[in-house]
């Protein structure tokens, strides 16, 4: 088999398994923010396989240009996909798709405009540092929420998932800068497309199949509290015994008001393992994420504050610091996130029914 066929048959599969994925997310999670952006995600990677190519001498075809502004513009949505998959509050804003847009539209003019006048180098160059700029970006989020996640398996996923990604991406930007407007030849070209139809191999049945349930939210019933008297096994006492202790620092002592509380303080605190406590969080009281968890047990303490007459002059701010945020703007998005409005409504209304 010459180098050119090896490549067209790894891209074919390539593009293959990511429609299948894409299919699949559709299928299964269509209604979850995180499963609609894999798939979208999928689908610019697949434009990416049947479009790419290590550095050309050659003008880009009409058919291409389209193909290849869809590509780069799927960094924003590699991003946004991150955002969504490690954190079950995120939403799409407006201003996310203008970015894409934006995206997109520079990398077709620097197809169809921009490179054909003699500008090469300075459009595949701005276009790859627009891919490291995104993918840097995908790498700070999945850093900045990794101690929070509680799901054990979803932490696992997202290291090889996303390492495999920047891993790629990075690298083909990397190459592309300095290989601009010159061929890097069938063979460089043959064995980008295996590694990344290796890559798309290993990934796609992971988030089809064994990770699917913990990679995207589904409806999480706590598990019911264990009756006096009610044999129960030895491990659920122990866990119930954890979980009481834990709601009690929560009820009793507020620990929840502490700047800069963390799941490895509260797990020194109850004597156990991170992970432990992570999985008692997570499968028994039902939080996918830590900063939820004490939010909610914030915003309870706020809610009561708002609907005490006594506070009625105490500004807002002050009882959002009191209950352990750090600022106004986070308190009110995740008030309103719980209860459906905004804490200055949340108090008129409870003064009002009173």
């Amino acid at each position: 088999m010459t180098l050119a066929a090896t490549e067209l048959a790894f891209r074919a599969a390539t593009v293959a398994l990511l429609l299948v994925l894409a299919a699949s997310l559709l299928q299964d999670f269509r209604k979850v923010l995180a499963a609609r952006l894999g798939a979208a995600f999928a689908l610019g990677s697949a434009a990416h396989a049947a479009s790419y190519s290590i550095g050309t001498s050659a003008p880009v075809l009409a058919w291409q240009a389209p193909l290849i502004a869809l590509s780069t513009g799927n960094m924003v949505v590699f991003w946004l996909f991150t955002r969504a998959l490690f954190d079950d509050e995120f939403r799409l804003r407006w201003w996310h798709g203008l970015l894409w847009a934006l995206v997109t539209a520079f990398s077709f003019a620097g197809c169809v405009w921009i490179a054909p006048s003699g500008h090469v180098r300075f459009s595949v160059t701005m276009i790859n540092l627009i891919v490291l700029g995104f993918i840097a970006l995908a790498v700070a989020q999945t850093v900045s929420s990794w101690a929070a996640d509680l799901v054990e398996r979803r932490r696992r996923v997202r290291v090889v998932m996303v390492c495999a990604v920047v891993l790629y991406g990075g690298l083909n930007a990397l190459l592309q800068i300095v290989v601009a407007g010159s061929d890097a030849g069938a063979a460089a070209n043959a064995i980008n497309f295996g590694v990344l139809a290796c890559i798309v191999a290993f990934i796609a049945p992971a988030m089809m199949r064994v990770d699917a349930a913990d990679l995207f939210p589904v409806t999480i019933e706590s598990a019911p509290a264990i009756a006096p008297g009610e044999p129960v096994a030895a491990e659920d006492a122990a866990d119930q015994k954890l979980i009481d202790v834990l709601m009690r620092l929560m009820a009793d002592e507020r620990v929840y008001r502490q700047e800069n509380v963390t799941i490895g303080v509260l797990a020194t605190r109850l004597k156990i393992p991170e992970y432990r406590l992570r999985r008692l969080i997570n499968q028994r009281l039902g939080y996918r994420n830590f900063n939820v968890f004490l939010n909610n047990h914030r915003i309870e303490e706020a809610k009561a504050a708002l609907a005490d007459p006594a506070q009625a002059q105490v500004p807002v701010i002050t009882i959002a610091m009191d209950a352990g945020f750090q600022s106004l703007g986070p308190f009110n998005r995740a008030f309103k996130a719980v209860t459906g409005v905004t804490p200055t409504e949340y108090r008129r209304l409870k003064v009002t029914t009173a």
